[in-house]
């Protein structure tokens, strides 16, 4: 087994501290970053098929796209 990468454990702490805070702030920012590339919007899909499914995805995607190339132009 190959191990990639590592990952400090954070001790829980009982007193806040601003290096924490920070930390947690530059996360959330990168993960509201990552909402507008997946081209999904939020929510709670119910398809009847994996058909339906996939052609929701191809949409959201293609819609997406499109509008990168907009914005791009």
């Amino acid at each position: 087994m190959r191990r990639v990468g590592s990952r400090l454990e954070r001790a829980i702490a009982l007193e806040a501290s601003g290096e924490l805070l920070i930390e947690g702030a530059l996360f959330n920012e990168a993960l509201s970053q990552l909402s507008p590339s997946t081209f999904v919007p939020k929510g709670v899909y119910r398809f009847r098929t994996h058909e339906a499914a996939n052609r929701h995805a191809e949409d959201c995607l293609v819609r997406g796209m499109a509008l990168l190339a907009l914005m791009r132009e």
